[in-house]
């Protein structure tokens, strides 16, 4: 399960990512705190906060993937972790000196976005370079266990911080955590990594996408991550209404439902780590699994029914994303693997604005357990969709669909 730590420049990578996505958790609980404590309790502006930090996820991946592929990944990561903590001391200077007002919020919260979709690609693509083919599929999934685990203490220990050394403080604090993360880039042994061979020639957008048009089986994982991504991670929305409308509770148990959730996809990242390989059966498999199992938390009749099923849920979420960032990256060269996950986190991050107001939409108009119900059946539905197309046309004879992808030696 733990493979991938025996390479010491992984354990350095893995170590700083902990501590550093701990303090990224801490950072958007008290920027929340902050923006309300600003805006006198708007909603609107904690809607427009999240809007701006994901925004830049569709503007900038794409060219975020060819830089990638274009420069020194561990270089590119010093630079964006470093404009990540810089922006975070920032912020924190500005709270700390009651300087900062909602405006300066939204551009930090837009800076901060344009960094990170800089920083996704390129540190997903680097962990191939830092252990073998082999040993791919478990680090990806420790990757994934270390988001999950600091997604359980990260907003834990900020709310107690908030409370007793205020928002600025935990921003500070956040900002230090990126000088340990660059430091694990920096101390790494340049000699034991594997560096990507690049063609000869310009790096250009164009040649990833041209690359994943010819391989169907890419497209497919890009079109089920998308589904997933924009119909089913609309947990945000969907459990603060469950909890408030359908099961009447306050947010301490709204928390513990967060936490349910949470580990459950720990333990799916774990149980993920054991996998040697990951074919494509797995990736469809996983996420119409995951959108059944989305259909049963929304029928779930009581509170307490909902906090046995919610770690399954999390579970067959973490099942998906391991999936399908492993599937994405075995089977994408290295040349390219840069511009195939810009595109990955394109049509991942990129969905929530559009998935999100329908999920709200349907909530809103037909109750809340819909916005889970129609969320999972159209995850599970168009992901059998999608699959049954690309089953069709790897059976249909290569004329009828030449234009759309080549034809790929992978089966579902």
């Amino acid at each position: 399960m733990f493979r991938a730590l025996e390479v010491r420049n992984y354990r350095l990578y893995f170590g700083g990512q902990i501590l550093s996505n701990s303090g990224t958790w801490m950072q958007r609980v008290a920027q929340d705190w902050l923006v309300l404590d600003l805006s006198g309790g708007s909603a609107v502006a904690l809607g427009v906060t999240t809007a701006l930090q994901f925004l830049p996820f569709l503007l900038f991946s794409l060219w975020g993937g060819s830089l990638a592929d274009r420069v020194s990944r561990r270089r590119l990561l010093v630079i964006t972790q470093s404009a990540m903590g810089l922006l975070a001391l920032l912020l924190g200077a500005l709270a700390l000196a009651g300087l900062a007002t909602v405006g300066l919020v939204f551009v930090l919260a837009f800076a901060l976005g344009v960094a990170a979709a800089f920083d996704n690609p390129a540190r997903q693509a680097f962990v191939s370079e830092l252990v073998g083919r082999d040993q791919l599929p478990n680090a990806i999934a420790l990757n994934s266990a270390s988001f999950n685990l600091a997604r359980l203490v990260g907003p834990a220990l900020a709310g107690v911080l908030v409370a007793v050394i205020g928002s600025g403080w935990v921003f500070v604090l956040n900002a230090a955590t990126f000088v340990v993360t660059i430091w694990a880039l920096v101390a790494m042994h340049t000699e034991e990594l594997r560096p990507v061979r690049r063609p000869e020639g310009a790096v250009r957008l164009v040649q990833g996408l041209h690359y994943v048009r010819r391989h169907a089986d890419l497209i497919l994982a890009l079109v089920l991550a998308f589904v997933v991504a924009t119909f089913g991670l609309n947990y945000q929305i969907t459990m603060a209404l469950m909890a408030r409308l359908e099961y009447g509770v306050g947010a301490e148990a709204f928390g513990l439902m967060s936490t349910a959730l949470a580990a459950g996809a720990l333990g799916g990242s774990l149980l993920a780590a054991r996998r040697v390989r990951v074919p494509l059966r797995l990736v469809v498999t996983s996420a119409v699994t995951f959108g059944v199992v989305e259909v049963v938390v929304g029928l779930a009749p009581t509170y307490v029914s909902i906090l046995l099923v919610l770690p399954f849920a999390g579970a067959a979420a973490m099942t998906f994303t391991t999936a399908v960032q492993t599937y994405l990256q075995s089977r994408s060269e290295g040349w390219v693997r840069g511009r195939v996950l810009g595109l990955y986190t394109l049509v991942f991050f990129g969905g929530t604005p559009v998935g999100a107001p329908v999920i709200g939409w349907a909530a809103d108009a037909f109750g809340a357990r819909s916005g889970l119900i129609g969320g999972g059946l159209l995850t599970a539905g168009l992901s059998l969709i999608a699959a049954g197309g690309y089953v069709w046309l790897r059976r249909a004879p290569r004329t009828a669909w030449v234009g759309v992808a080549a034809t790929s030696t992978v089966a579902v």
